[in-house]
This record gives structure tokens, C-alpha cells and sequence, in this order.
């Protein structure tokens, strides 16, 4: 097959000329990007983004990103606007307008609308001296030197600041806001992601008469007996006090008959494994098949305050719920 050296060259110029003009915005972050952070994360009610053509897709985008951390936010069409969706828009809100140029005339004719009900405009913008940057409340420079395009024309470099400053914004607000990871997991309550965040070990543990458990002192072969009819391959050891002294598990069994076959007087405490690794209810299952993987166990024991088990769960249990080790990191 013929390598198309040309395209691949046209591609890698694309890449270079995108990363400097995202490397060159970096220089441009900041006191009205403070400003913006500080106005919006104020807003008592809603972020509205707006956009012509490609900066009205990634305004959408920017929309997407802000809503999944914390800030509420809604697009609006600058058409749309005009014949009657302008009424989205209330005195409490902050709108960001994105333009190239800063002389859309879909978004000129909004501004004054803008001005009338109140609201803070942030214009992210390529030209300080556009109408939207004179009529703005704050300015951010999103000013590109040149277009991936090799006419200057079709938006490509423009579109990738305008993103990154979206980004920029979004995740700033995020810890000005000390979003955390458990304020994520109510936003993304489906898929991998929501599992991960959300999804806790108590949910999938085995609990009361089903965790195989067995005193010290009971011989082996009952224990064995315990292991097999719960099928978790181990079964926990606690003392009379109900508190966990120990687990035996099918590691231990082929261990020992390595070294002797007869265990006709051998104890499950002779043979369990003391102080097994244990975590307490409400660790998020993720961090449980973490430690599992650390530690190269198979079972990990759930434990009360008092070290009494309270659940067993068995890393077979973890993976039908959708999670996978590569998940855990």
C-alpha cells in the first residue's frame, strides 16, 4: 500500500499550528479571565452561552462541560434568540458570547438586549477592537495568528482556543467551587464513570447468614465445609466476640497440602491467615478493587468500628458490576 506522505505532513502541520496557538493563549489567561471566574461563580442563576456557526457548536461543548461541574449553564442561538428564546435570559444570569471576529451581526443585534435586561457579558473574542469586545464586561483575548486552514478561512485554530478557554474556565470554577469528586458522581450517575464515582461497596458485599464464617477452635474440615457451601472461597474466622480474628481461604488449603495432606487435627485458626486486609462500609467500590489488585486478594473483608464483619465481597462480584481493574486506576 502507498503511504500518502503529503497528507501526513499537511496533518502533522495542523497539529503544530493548533498547539501553538493553544501554547500562546496561555500567556493571555489573566486578569480578565480572573474576572470572568469571579462573575460567573457570583451568577445567582444561570451561565447562558452564545455563538455563531462553529463557535455556536462549541459553545454547545462549553455548555456540556459546565453543566457536568457544577456550573448550570444553557446555549442559546443567536437566531433563536431574536424571534423569542431570548427569554431564557433573566437579570441574575452571566452571558458568554464567543466570535472570532467580535462583529457577528447574529450576536450584535443581541447585545444591547443583553445590556437592557442586566446581564454581565464575557466575550470570547479574536479582535479587541470589534463591537463585542467595545460592549463586553469582561475580555478575554482569544486571538489566533493564523488558521490551520491553509487559506486562513475555514475556523480551526480559532475554535480550538475558544474550546480551551472554555475548558480553562470550567475547570477554574471547579475549584473556586470545591466541587468534588462525589458532587461529579451526581452528575454522571450512568455508564463506567457513574460506577465509579457512585457505585459503593456495601451495595454489592454479601451480608448476615450468607459471609461463610467459623470460630478458631472448629476442625478444618468443617471450615472447609463452611468455605464450600458458601462459595466465596474462604470463609472469615472470629473470635467468640464476634470480631474477626481471621480468613482461610483456598490460597491457604493448597498452601497446606503442599506441606502435609493429613488435617484431621489441624484447627481453622492452625491454618487461617490473621490479619486480613479489611475496609470499612461506604468505601466507594473502585477503591476496594484498588486495594484488591494492590494486594493480589481475591475477597476483602467489610468491617463495623468494633472489627465485627459486617460484608464480604469477592472480586468477581466487583467486575459484574461493570468495573475492571483498569477502572480502579
Amino acid at each position: 500500500m502507498n503511504v500518502n506522505t503529503n497528507s501526513i505532513s499537511h496533518g502533522q502541520e495542523v497539529v503544530r499550528i493548533e498547539a501553538k496557538a493553544v501554547a500562546d493563549l496561555e500567556q493571555r489567561i489573566g486578569e480578565g479571565f480572573a474576572r470572568a471566574v469571579d462573575l460567573i461563580a457570583a451568577c445567582k442563576s444561570r451561565l447562558i452561552v452564545t455563538g455563531v456557526g462553529k463557535s455556536g457548536i462549541i459553545a454547545r461543548k462549553i455548555v456540556a462541560t459546565m453543566n457536568s461541574t457544577g456550573t448550570q449553564s444553557v446555549f442559546l442561538h443567536p437566531t433563536d434568540a431574536v424571534h423569542g428564546d431570548l427569554g431564557i435570559v433573566s437579570e441574575g444570569d452571566v452571558v458568554i458570547c464567543i466570535s472570532k471576529s467580535g462583529n457577528s451581526q447574529e450576536l450584535n443585534v443581541l447585545l444591547p438586549m443583553f445590556k437592557r435586561i442586566g446581564v454581565p457579558i464575557v466575550a470570547f473574542v479574536g479582535s479587541p477592537h470589534s463591537v463585542l469586545a467595545k460592549e463586553a464586561t469582561v475580555v478575554i483575548d482569544a486571538s489566533v495568528g493564523v488558521e490551520a486552514c491553509p487559506y486562513d478561512l475555514a475556523p480551526t485554530s480559532s475554535t480550538t482556543v475558544a474550546l480551551v478557554l472554555g475548558d480553562a474556565l470550567a475547570i477554574a470554577l471547579l475549584q473556586k467551587r470545591g466541587f468534588t469528586k462525589e458532587d461529579f458522581a451526581r452528575y454522571h450517575p450512568g455508564g463506567i464513570l457513574g460506577r465509579r464515582l457512585s457505585l459503593r461497596v456495601d451495595e454489592l458485599m454479601v451480608t448476615g447468614d450468607l459471609i461463610p464464617r467459623v470460630t478458631g477452635d472448629v476442625p478444618l474440615r468443617d471450615a472447609i465445609v463452611e468455605m464450600t457451601g458458601k462459595r466465596l472461597g474462604c470463609t472469615l474466622v472470629v473470635r467468640r466476640d464476634g470480631t474477626l480474628d481471621g480468613i482461610l481461604t483456598d490460597g491457604d488449603l493448597r498452601r497446606l497440602l503442599q506441606r502435609t495432606t493429613d488435617i484431621s487435627l489441624l484447627t481453622a485458626s492452625q491454618v487461617m491467615t490473621r490479619h486480613p486486609k479489611t475496609i470499612r462500609k461506604g468505601t466507594l467500590a473502585a477503591a476496594v478493587l484498588q486495594e484488591m489488585e494492590h494486594h493480589k486478594i481475591t475477597q476483602m473483608v467489610i468491617v463495623d468500628d468494633a472489627n465485627r464483619p459486617a460484608g464480604i465481597v469477592h472480586l468477581h462480584d466487583l467486575v459484574n458490576a461493570g468495573l475492571s481493574e483498569d477502572d480502579s486506576r
